[in-house]
């Protein structure tokens, strides 16, 4: 019989996905009745795509082909199974969603001869899984018969009906497979997690709620990692041990997504700040009101504003309140260490986004390029048989620029904001929140249109096909028009001057512009430039 070899390939460049993002809303939760679990896929070399594989039919003895999702090394090839589901994104068909976040964990536990490695895992399960409860079966299968190829891993795993946490470590050269636990979010309750793993204690007898490997416990236990009793045993105390980085880059993000919709929050500052690590924050809250899709949108956004880690305020913002500093994070200043912040919103992401699994209704992939806090969500449908060429794969690369990818105009634009975020960034924020909100209206009635043909399955495909792609694309012409306008508008420094019919002119005809803003720098700024060179700059009265 022939042998078929599927090539998994999700990234041309290598990157590592090891600083990612994850929030997740049960769908009690939400104001819609969605499951929402968001993403950012942040690393300094990955090319922000949207990977389609659609689902296909196999025989007996066909191979499908591993390959490492951070490098593209090859790790083997394991069987397929007979039929396969279309997946989009880190979405599939049937509503079925997996992030992910990487804690690493203790380093001991790698295992350099496995198959599996964490985005294989993810990507794969979207192809055999139509729940979440089938997704951890299958991670946890494939992990166990193949080896684990990657550190330390936190999985988001949802569907229409419920929310989970997965978390799982490689067992390194002590055997193969993985030992792990994974927790059901109550519905009605809203969790993260953000590079550290979260679940310490967990039931020992409720099935309906918490499944582990049957091996956590004991496996730590030979390992030296843990020796109380069985039910005082904390997963993230055994495997991935608390420090200072793993709350303040870490930790904090889940909290200030917990500060955001939740009440009495600030009582773990100082967890967050990573000075109190007895002050370990919950799993999961309880929002103070329903949340709304914009609202995990825009939390997607965050720079720790508002809060003691404030990354507009302090002088590292510069002259113009610029919440983004540049790696290495951490720095010395005459023998003593200090940290940046790592907020949610950061500029090395290579796509994000909010994905929703809805009861009797298509899940949408709300999906963006480049940084969340200068970059729009235009909803795809999890139906789509075809994805934008704006996104597509194919459609430049991190070493290649095209002038037609989404990924490139919105880099080009952050780019921009970044020199003087209070006044060009605020500007792009207005324009983002304009899409996001008309795209919220146009989805209900899309939602409308697919549901008239939902006995037609392939024409509610087209419809959805239709507008999740001319709809991106449309967005693509958007925000290429906006980056020529910020030129304009913005160049030198300056900002010109605006009335409804555009921009307004000196009166003569020749397209002169008319008086010119300067808004300046911030006072902060302007102190700390006095009072580290103003004997030179002082101005002196004759």
């Amino acid at each position: 019989m022939k042998r078929l070899i599927l090539t998994f390939v999700m990234v041309a460049a290598a990157w590592s996905a090891d600083a990612c993002t994850n929030f997740i809303v049960t769908k009690g939760a939400s104001t819609d009745g969605s499951v929402m679990v968001s993403y950012a896929a942040d690393s300094h070399q990955l090319y922000g795509a949207l990977y389609f594989v659609p689902g296909g039919k196999f025989k007996a003895g066909d191979m499908l082909r591993v390959e490492e999702w951070d490098t593209g090394k090859y790790l083997g090839n394991i069987p397929q199974i007979p039929t396969t589901h279309t997946t989009i994104g880190n979405m599939n068909e049937h509503s079925l969603i997996i992030a992910e976040t990487t804690y690493g964990g203790r380093p001991e536990l790698e295992d350099p001869n496995g198959v599996m490695d964490y985005g294989s895992l993810i990507y794969i399960a979207l192809q055999r899984a139509k729940t979440a409860r089938e997704a951890i079966a299958v991670i946890a299968d494939l992990a166990a018969t193949h080896g684990y190829a990657s550190s330390g891993e936190s999985f988001s795993i949802a569907d229409r009906n419920e929310a989970w946490i997965m978390e799982l470590i490689s067992k390194g050269k002590y055997g193969k497979g993985i030992v792990w636990v994974a927790r059901r979010i109550p519905d009605g309750y809203v969790s993260a997690h953000a590079n550290q793993a979260r679940i310490t204690t967990f039931p020992l007898n409720d099935k309906e709620n918490c499944l582990y490997s049957e091996d956590v416990i004991s496996f730590a236990r030979e390992r030296g990692y843990f020796s109380g009793k069985d039910e005082e045993f904390s997963f993230a105390d055994a495997y991935a041990p608390l420090e200072f980085g793993a709350m303040r880059g870490c930790e904090a993000r889940v909290w200030a997504f917990f500060r955001t919709i939740a009440d009495d929050m600030d009582k773990y500052v100082d967890y967050a700040m990573g000075h109190n690590p007895s002050n370990r924050m919950p799993l999961y809250v309880k929002p103070r009101t329903k949340v709304a899709p914009k609202v995990v949108f825009d939390a997607m956004r965050d720079h720790y504003e508002g809060t003691p880690m404030d990354m507009t305020t302090d002088i590292g913002a510069g002259g113009s309140h610029c919440p983004y500093r540049w790696r290495p994070m951490y720095f010395k200043v005459d023998g003593v260490e200090y940290c940046n912040e790592r907020a949610t919103a950061t500029q090395q992401t290579g796509f994000w986004f909010v994905a929703q699994a809805r009861e009797k209704k298509e899940g949408i992939l709300w999906f963006g390029t480049d940084d969340a806090a200068t970059s729009p969500l235009t909803p795809i449908y999890a139906n789509s048989t075809a994805i934008p060429w704006c996104f597509s794969e194919q459609n430049g690369s991190m070493l290649k620029y095209s002038d037609e990818s989404m990924f490139w105009i919105t880099n080009r634009i952050a780019q921009f904001a970044y020199l003087r975020y209070d006044v060009i960034g605020k500007h792009v924020r207005s324009e983002i929140d304009k899409w996001e909100g008309a795209m919220l209206e146009q989805v209900k009635e899309i939602d409308a249109a697919i549901a008239n043909v939902s006995s037609k399955p392939k024409k509610a495909a087209k419809i959805a096909t239709a507008f999740s792609v001319g709809t991106a694309q449309r967005l693509f012409a958007n925000w290429k028009s906006l980056d020529n306008y910020l030129m304009v508008k913005y160049i030198d420094g300056n900002v010109k001057s605006e009335d409804e019919k555009g921009f307004i002119e000196n009166g003569n005809g020749k397209d002169i512009p008319a008086k010119i803003q300067q808004p300046g720098y911030s006072e902060k700024w302007k102190r700390a430039v006095a009072a580290d060179n103003g004997s030179i700059l002082r101005v002196v009265n004759n």
